[in-house]
């Protein structure tokens, strides 16, 4: 049941089984200092009621970001950034739950306007049209150690700010898991060709935050069941990867899936088929996107196992908990606007509102056109910044805008993002560029 408490492996309880997502914020300062807003926006996720909060993506190389706006810990941190990041976490923990960091770095997935050029495992460029994404160098042997060694001084800065945990993000197609994938990873060293090289990064940086942050503290991993694209990371993979995963001391897996190619993530389709994975269907919790990899992972493995992604309804989360489909419950477009969704759950709300169905007519204009899926993607795409809009105002005010439309919301979203590039322009040069 959700309300029940959670012990990790490491110790660490979480005191019921609720769970805001990592959604990306995009309000750090153009130097990439935790703000005013984050603080304000993360305590009043912590008055909730989630047993625990992960925030967005916390980039541990300001060259390569997920999003303009993303918070940045690529190196020894000013005494003005450790305190920004102190008051984050202070806030993201008032009410007494606990607050994970999710530490990422964007490898490829890295917008042109940021890095034309960024470092990847190999230099194979995003499939998708528009333009949006350079054409990635491959990472050396300097770079690849680089990434194990951001990975672990980034946990601990947060960590010593007090954080009480981190996420490596390890899905949904950015630097990790690149790595693993076959498609993206065409290395022929120590780090590509067989599963066991490909997760040899992954695996790194974990050993090297667990050193750095000690035993005690939970570490989590969101990991993709798959990439759904043909030649790409597969659930079989993913099993064995969950399994060293396991071995190696990790507290928590959340269970994914997609990339910016493939976005199974916001439960649709790509450019190109899905790729079909030999998993069998689960008949409980049915609306949620990942459930079933998780059945089948949890005959395999023991280690605490978290699903997010379209999970509303209450009956539905205590069915995956109760039969042993999920440890935890990720919930997170509903929490753009119902802060206190998991309060009203524990208090016996049926059902959470799907705000995304009710949003305005691009995507319903567009849903119509099934065979055209660039239009369906980009009506998809645009309710996501509807809630990005949501994020920042509740993190600007207190309060939501939910009266905008989903056009209104892009502009906002855009027009936010370039003038945070010109600002960080201004900091860093006109060059935004990977220089190692």
């Amino acid at each position: 049941m959700i309300e029940d408490p959670l012990t990790l492996p490491c110790g660490a309880e979480l005191r019921n089984r609720l769970c805001k997502a990592a959604m990306t914020e995009g309000l750090a300062d153009p130097s990439g200092m935790a703000t005013e807003a984050l603080k304000r926006l993360y305590g009043i996720w912590s008055d909730g009621g989630a047993g625990l909060l992960l925030s967005g993506n916390v980039q541990i190389d300001g060259y390569h970001l997920e999003r303009p706006g993303n918070v940045i810990v690529d190196s020894e941190p000013s005494e003005a950034a450790k305190e920004a990041l102190k008051a984050w976490a202070s806030a993201g923990t008032r009410a007494g739950n606990h607050f994970w960091a999710q530490i990422s770095h964007a490898g490829r997935q890295c917008q042109k306007i940021v890095n034309p050029r960024p470092k990847a495992p190999s230099a194979v460029k995003l499939t998708l049209p528009g333009g949006q994404f350079g054409e990635p160098e491959p990472m050396s042997e300097d770079d690849i150690e680089a990434v194990i060694a951001g990975f672990a001084r980034c946990a601990k800065v947060l960590v010593d700010a007090g954080f009480t945990g981190v996420q490596l993000h390890a899905a949904h197609g950015y630097l990790l898991s690149q790595f693993l994938s076959p498609r993206s990873n065409q290395r022929t060293d120590q780090w590509g060709g067989p599963l066991e090289n490909r997760a040899r990064l992954l695996l790194s940086c974990v050993a090297n935050v667990r050193a750095m942050v000690g035993p005690r503290l939970p570490i989590a991993v969101k990991l993709n069941s798959a990439d759904f694209q043909r030649g790409g990371f597969d659930f079989d993979e993913s099993l064995q990867v969950a399994k060293w995963l396991e071995a190696a001391s990790i507290d928590l897996i959340e269970i994914s899936g997609g990339t910016y190619e493939q976005p199974r993530l916001l439960n649709l389709e790509g450019m190109e088929p899905v790729e079909e994975q030999s998993v069998a269907a689960s008949t409980r919790a049915r609306e949620a996107y990942f459930v079933d990899f998780a059945e089948a992972m949890r005959r395999e493995i023991n280690i605490p196992l978290m699903v997010t992604g379209g999970l509303r309804r209450l009956d539905a989360m205590d069915a995956a908990l109760e039969t042993g489909c999920a440890d935890m419950i990720g919930i997170g477009r509903p929490m753009c606007v119902m802060t206190d969704a998991p309060t009203q759950l524990l208090n016996g709300l049926s059902e959470l509102p799907r705000f995304e169905d009710a949003l305005s007519l691009l995507p319903r204009a567009l849903s119509f056109l099934n065979g055209i899926k660039l239009l369906r993607t980009i009506g998809a795409f645009a309710t996501q910044y509807w809630f990005y809009e949501q994020i920042a105002a509740l993190g600007e005010s207190g309060t939501t805008r939910v009266n905008m439309g989903v056009m209104a919301a892009t502009k906002a979203q855009t027009k936010a993002a370039n003038v945070w590039l010109r600002e960080r322009k201004a900091l860093v040069g006109e060059a935004l560029r990977a220089t190692t």
